[in-house]
């Protein structure tokens, strides 16, 4: 004999209604797809299934793969201003530590994904590598140098970078552990020594 439990037919995972938002549900889907494989390797069909809507609704909202990688990659999840004052604050001796928590904080979030995206995407898209080199170099690491009040603020800046891209390389697009899955405490004081003397040490290059 069949219960009334029995007979309640199983809710089926089908596409959104209409009344959700296809749009945002489009931009979280593409930053997973476009960080399983960067550009080259997401297709529309992709993006769409993992939204659960139709393909057609790329073009609708954003034009089509290239639009959306634009609005879902290109956009930093986060106001550069505020990790400059965030890392600032403190004063000069406090920057190495105070960039490792800010970004790795920001990063560990959702923004873990943009950063896999660009990454993964630099050989296809010129405006992916333009994206790292602006913002963090031309940006927020200019003006912790300035900050900083350091001799040779380029170069610093630069090699400050290479020190973040890396350990987001190793952290979000390699996997690699024990720096994968370590605490943002244990980040701190093991990478923001050298950020430190990137900043106000020694560097040992000639100016």
């Amino acid at each position: 004999m069949t219960s009334a439990k029995d007979a309640t037919p199983t809710k089926r995972r089908g596409r959104r209604p209409a009344g959700e938002d296809t749009r945002a549900a489009l931009l979280e889907a593409a930053r997973t797809v476009f960080a399983e494989g960067g550009y080259d390797g997401a297709t529309v069909r992709a993006i769409a299934a993992r939204a659960g809507v139709d393909a057609a609704m790329v073009n609708h909202w954003f034009g089509g793969k290239e639009g959306l990688f634009a609005q879902a990659v290109l956009q930093v999840p986060f106001d550069f201003r505020d990790v400059l004052d965030e890392v600032t604050a403190d004063g000069p001796q406090h920057l190495g530590r105070n960039i490792v928590r800010a970004f790795v904080t920001r990063w560990d979030g959702a923004g873990g994904e943009v950063f896999t995206a660009l990454v993964r995407s630099v050989t296809a898209r010129e405006e992916a590598l333009h994206l790292l080199k602006e913002t963090l170099v031309s940006r927020i690491f200019a003006g912790i140098t300035s900050a900083a009040g350091s001799d040779q603020a380029e170069l610093r800046a630069g090699l400050c970078a290479s020190q973040v891209i890396g350990l987001g390389m190793a952290r979000y697009v390699a996997r690699m552990e024990p720096l994968a899955s370590a605490d943002i405490d244990t980040l701190v004081e093991t990478i923001a020594p050298t950020l430190q003397r990137y900043l106000t040490g020694d560097i040992g290059f000639p100016g």
